[in-house]
């Protein structure tokens, strides 16, 4: 492992930023508070099986109608990040060491809840030599032990510190859809997604088609961070060149005072446009709708996928 120098404290670097103001959502994002049964199994079961997920850490506002369904998006290494992103409200710091029972109650969990569909995603572990990518790949084999019918989503880190070999450990593993998102357009990367590299990522997802050209993958944005809608429309053009299949875009929703601002409620009838430029650029599958999250109806989508491309492969 890497000798590297991270801050062992939540949350260091939001503490030197400035407050930003939270301004009020619209009516059109605005979600009921979770109290169904179904909510409460799905929350219990996570505990049970010591397990986190993004949909807590991140705050997501589809918490309450996922886990209602059973839907959940689990997040494996631990619930600590390296990296320290403006946008983002998981803890940055020191993670632990890895788990190495973590993949079996994984797929303990995914059987249990008898998910057709699973999205499994990871904090950055920039402390590790592969950046989690062999704990990905025993984590899909032990989903795939448990429950073979299960088809399994990742949506994975950006493994920048590591060399292109450990990629091809996840793409080995065979999951179903590999998803990274490039979060937003490469003006804002300083500010928003300062660890990171545009033009890295974008390339991790190419690498994966030229590795397994059936696999699907998938990318998302947020909007409302202040980019311009022709930087949105370049960033669908730079996924297609990269062969990307499924594209998703949703409103920033800013976690608390200190992370980056709000600079726009973008209207249902903004994405809408967006939507439509992104099918007409050939996309396989688009979701973009201000309450779109990389793992929102992942299922469902995942469905349409399928026969998206069969329909494509038909009319060829």
């Amino acid at each position: 492992m890497r000798d590297l120098k991270i801050p062992d404290q939540r949350h260091p670097e939001k503490a030197h930023r400035p407050d930003n103001a939270q301004p009020k959502k619209p009516d059109w994002i605005r979600v009921k508070a979770p109290t169904s049964a179904g909510y409460k199994q799905t929350r219990d079961l996570m505990r049970e099986n010591k397990l986190v997920t993004v949909c807590e850490e991140a705050g997501c506002p589809n918490v309450g109608e996922c886990w209602s369904q059973g839907h959940a998006t689990m997040m494996i290494m631990g619930e600590i990040c390296t990296r320290g992103c403006s946008f983002c409200n998981v803890a940055t710091g020191k993670p632990d060491a890895l788990d190495v029972f973590e993949p079996g109650r994984v797929a303990h969990a995914v059987e249990k809840l008898g998910l057709k569909h699973v999205v499994i995603t990871s904090v950055d572990r920039d402390d590790l030599e592969d950046g989690g990518a062999e704990h990905f790949a025993q984590t899909i084999r032990a989903i795939r032990h448990r429950s073979p019918s299960t088809t399994i989503e990742i949506l994975t880190p950006d493994f920048l510190k590591c060399g292109p070999e450990v990629l091809e450990k996840v793409v080995e593993a065979r999951p179903d859809v590999f998803n990274h998102n490039l979060e937003t357009v490469p003006s804002l990367y300083p500010t928003v997604r300062p660890g990171a590299r545009y033009f890295h990522s974008l390339r991790l997802l190419q690498r994966v088609k030229e590795l397994d050209p059936a696999m699907f993958t998938k990318s998302g944005i947020m909007v409302g961070l202040g980019e311009e809608a022709h930087e949105v429309r370049q960033v669908m053009d730079d996924m297609r060149s990269a062969d990307i299949d499924f594209l998703t875009i949703g409103q920033y929703l800013q976690p608390t005072p200190k992370h980056h601002a709000v600079a726009k409620f973008v209207t249902p009838e903004e994405f809408k446009a967006y939507e439509k430029a992104a099918y007409s650029k050939s996309f396989l599958m688009v979701s973009a709708t201000p309450l779109t999250r990389s793992s929102y109806h992942a299922g469902d989508d995942f469905a349409q996928l399928r026969s998206a491309r069969l329909a494509k492969l038909g009319r060829a």
